[in-house]
């Protein structure tokens, strides 16, 4: 007797909830007892053949998972009052793919969101998993007003079909214990029973998972082709889609991203939810038709439903060259690979140079600009119509000659001015060129946001052609990369800009008959353009005549097309929130964060009030005691309050992109999560 009151001395009981056995069992422990040795006792005490090393401890009350197994309790802060969950780590999740469809994966909900990520991009076969990111599944109505923390949606878990939903201390109904009595404290932490029932387009459940039902942790992954996707979503998918209004809807799609640095079921996450996996950072790395159809195909998707949703803005002309492009894709969807493939060593070498002399920066001379004479400088000189900063609409365009050389783009009021001093100069290297074109109304205009002491300053350029649009299109935008038209890939971005010109005008006759081919033109075009035309067959003869146009690219290259011209949209690559500036004087202004900068934007407009770059970034950071972002600019420092979600999501945009900018051309490079997390994570 007196043995046992000495082994007992300092020990206490820990009770701990079995989720797979629904069993609760007790345990006499001490505070020195480590978390590895907890789980040991416990599996000695059920006594029961399974294969328990997928499982851990879940401390619901704490919202923590009790990963590092040499910790002690005392350590962890467990006392007698605790009521731990052993439950298995990985857990069926709900995915829906960029391209609407659905997958049941198994996933890791113990680690932070961003492995789990990567994990299951692997199993998918997408390469750079650091482009994406979970995200909640939002409703029309988080489009009506700002949230910052956006809860448990009824698209994430269906609560009318699975009954009460147990997440941290909420309070649920009572459960039933083994002996009969109720226990409102186990009530709130014990998980309900797997939902057997449809929700969005899912199958259903009756707790038992086969090979069929979820691929990922010990199964083999059995996939649709995630590199061909159907036409047409079902129409549950298509129901859940959000068509935002103004850019404040915009804004606020951006509140339902997952913290990366979190785990799982540290954001109320659970068995069978629902999340939306989608690139997140609009900075793809190295996209290879060779490498990547399924990369290219989700990303192409996703571009696509964020122009039928007009989550992006573009011109009549511009969706039907999209729609056309579209088609193309659906027609050629039973050829994916283009045609003639290189088989040649030689040819395969040959392709190789031809990249790498592309993409070399700026050291090869073009011999049709410098006429076989390294010494010229190319130039351009033309007379243009001119405005400075767009903003102020009562001013009108005025014309002057312009000249661009090296980098330097000089401005005179007439050519005869050419001898003397221009009236102003800029320095384009760095700055910001975005299209302003639409062709029914013979507009090629572009606009210019050029470094400043103010930040970012604006100007808008208009042409009166195609082919001199594309002349100094093309030179600024080599320009804002540090390179001249001396550079050989000058002709060939003249050429691209052509081309995607001549993609938008309608050819004089479709190159399929109208009778033999049934469009649903709700798939191809967004719903404004609607009203434009007379009817919706008015709409599919336009689709197959823009359709002739690229009639001749095979279905890889349709789809490269499609995403390029989505890359070429003024809006494209802006990711918006509503915020408040310290120090403004309005409640509520847009901020837009893209892969190499920071822009203050008018709330209704969308006009660029101002822009940082990140090359002058010095630090970012949040407070989180009163859940404001602060930027260190060289020039000045930015602080603001986001309004329209976490603070961390806007803080988790700008170290992405930074993390994003840092990687390195070597192919075999590893993905550095430490480093994305310490870029992205805000010190917490």
């Amino acid at each position: 007797m007196g043995a046992d009151i000495e082994i007992n001395v300092g020990s206490w009981q820990l009770t701990i909830y079995v989720t797979d056995l629904k069993v609760e069992r007790v345990l006499r422990v001490k505070g020195d007892l480590h978390i590895g040795g907890v789980m040991l006792q416990l599996v000695e005490d059920l006594d029961v053949a399974i294969n328990w090393s997928d499982h851990g401890l879940w401390w619901p009350k704490r919202n923590m998972w009790l990963s590092r197994t040499r910790t002690t309790l005392d350590q962890y802060g467990v006392q007698a009052d605790a009521l731990l969950h052993f439950t298995p780590m990985h857990k069926t999740l709900r995915v829906q793919l960029p391209d609407l469809r659905f997958i049941d994966a198994r996933v890791d909900f113990s680690i932070k969101s961003f492995t789990a990520v990567v994990q299951l991009c692997k199993d998918l076969g997408l390469r750079h998993p650091e482009e994406l990111s979970f995200c909640r599944p939002l409703m029309a109505e988080h489009l009506k007003r700002n949230y910052k923390s956006i809860g448990v949606s009824p698209r994430q878990r269906a609560k009318d079909v699975m009954g009460p939903i147990v997440q941290n201390n909420s309070n649920v109904s009572n459960i039933s214990q083994p002996d009969g009595k109720s226990d409102d404290r186990l009530a709130s932490s014990y998980p309900s029973s797997p939902w057997n029932g449809n929700i969005s387009g899912i199958s259903a459940y009756n707790g038992q998972m086969t090979p069929d039902d979820s691929f990922g942790f010990n199964n083999d992954p059995i996939l649709p082709n995630l590199a061909a996707s159907p036409p047409t979503p079902s129409l549950e998918a298509k129901s859940g889609l959000l068509k935002p209004k103004s850019l404040v809807e915009r804004a606020r799609l951006n509140a339902g991203w997952l913290d990366s640095s979190r785990s799982l079921y540290e954001q109320d996450v659970r068995e069978y939810d629902l999340l939306l996996l989608r690139f997140k950072f609009y900075s793809f790395y190295d996209l290879n038709p060779k490498l990547d159809s399924v990369r290219i195909n989700q990303i192409y998707e996703q571009a696509r439903w964020s122009i039928l949703t007009e989550e992006i803005d573009c011109t009549e002309e511009e969706m039907m060259m999209f729609a056309a492009l579209q088609l193309q894709v659906n027609l050629q969807s039973n050829n994916p690979l283009p045609e003639k493939q290189r088989t040649s060593a030689d040819d395969d070498i040959d392709s190789e140079l031809n990249e790498l002399q592309m993409t070399l920066e700026g050291t090869s001379i073009s011999s049709t600009l410098s006429s076989n004479n390294i010494t010229h400088v190319p130039e351009l000189a033309d007379e243009l119509k001119f405005m400075k900063s767009r903003r102020f609409t009562l001013k009108s365009l005025k014309r002057y000659y312009f000249v661009f050389r090296d980098k330097r783009l000089s401005v005179y009021k007439s050519r005869e001015d050419k001898a003397g001093e221009p009236v102003f100069s800029l320095n384009l290297r760095g700055c910001e060129v975005t299209p302003d074109v639409n062709l029914s109304q013979g507009k090629y205009g572009i606009r210019l946001e050029v470094p400043s002491h103010d930040g970012m300053t604006e100007y808008l350029i208009r042409c009166d052609s195609e082919g001199q649009y594309a002349r100094w299109m093309a030179a600024f935008r080599l320009a804002s990369k540090g390179k001249t038209m001396a550079d050989s890939s000058y002709e060939h971005e003249v050429k691209q800009i052509l081309d995607f010109l001549s993609m938008q005008h309608p050819a004089p006759a479709p190159a399929i008959n109208p009778n033999q081919i049934d469009i649903n033109v709700d798939d191809y075009v967004a719903p404004r353009f609607f009203r434009k035309f007379k009817g919706k067959s008015q709409i599919a003869q336009r689709i197959l005549e823009a359709q002739a146009n690229v009639k001749d690219l095979s279905n890889i290259d349709a789809k490269m097309n499609f995403i390029k011209a989505w890359q070429a949209l003024p809006e494209y690559g802006i990711s918006l929130f509503v915020v408040k500036f310290d120090g403004s004087k309005k409640e509520q202004e847009l901020l837009g964060v893209a892969f190499n900068r920071l822009m203050r934007m008018e709330l209704m407009s969308g006009d660029h009030l101002k822009t940082w770059r990140f090359n002058t970034m010095k630090a970012w950071n949040v407070n989180w005691e009163v859940k404001k972002v602060l930027v260190q600019f060289e020039e000045e420092n930015v602080q603001f309050s986001c309004l329209s979600a976490d603070c961390k999501v806007v803080h988790e945009f700008i170290g992405g992109y930074i993390f994003l900018s840092m990687r390195s051309k070597d192919q075999n490079q590893t993905l550095n999560e430490d480093l994305f997390h310490k870029l992205t994570g805000g010190w917490v």
